[in-house]
């Protein structure tokens, strides 16, 4: 199984680069995280948001891999714990499909992302960076992955 991190957004600080790469590279090759970033719209003072997000979405969409589970990055979706993440990513794992984790531009998430997702996975209440949520989503598939495996990284 793969999981598909795609992301709006490109040419990110060096940390957030570096803290990806961190966590994504400690998982396995069964359980490998792989980062695709999807070129952001052009803002400007006079854009059409709409539009942006609009089109920012497609491009999310068009990037899914076919047969893969969707599962879109939002606020106002459903908060896990890191068992319940846990019990989420051995689902996953057993099941042998790929994941595809949406995460939408400074902007948010296009609607049509989120009613094409069979889940909608809330990090937090708060509303966090875009480039941070790479990390966040990285370091979270990291620690559930060590739960399911007993390894000592999660020790809560």
């Amino acid at each position: 199984m793969k999981i598909h991190l795609l992301a709006v957004g490109a040419r990110m600080p060096d940390w957030v680069e570096k803290g990806y790469a961190e966590y994504a590279g400690r998982l396995p090759r069964e359980c490998a995280l792989h980062l695709l970033e999807i070129p952001a719209g052009k803002r400007g003072s006079h854009g059409d948001l709409a539009r942006i997000v609009r089109a920012e979405g497609e491009r999310l969409l068009a990037a899914v891999p076919t047969g893969s589970r969707l599962i879109a990055l939002d606020e106002r979706g459903q908060e896990w714990n890191t068992v319940e993440l846990a019990e989420q990513l051995s689902g996953w794992l057993q099941e042998g499909r790929d994941v595809s984790l949406l995460i939408g531009g400074p902007d948010g998430l296009d609607a049509a992302c989120r009613e094409r997702a069979e889940r909608r996975w809330s990090l937090s209440r708060l509303t966090l960076p875009h480039p941070l949520v790479r990390v966040i989503v990285a370091e979270q598939i990291y620690r559930a992955w060590s739960l399911l495996h007993n390894h000592p990284y999660h020790r809560a």
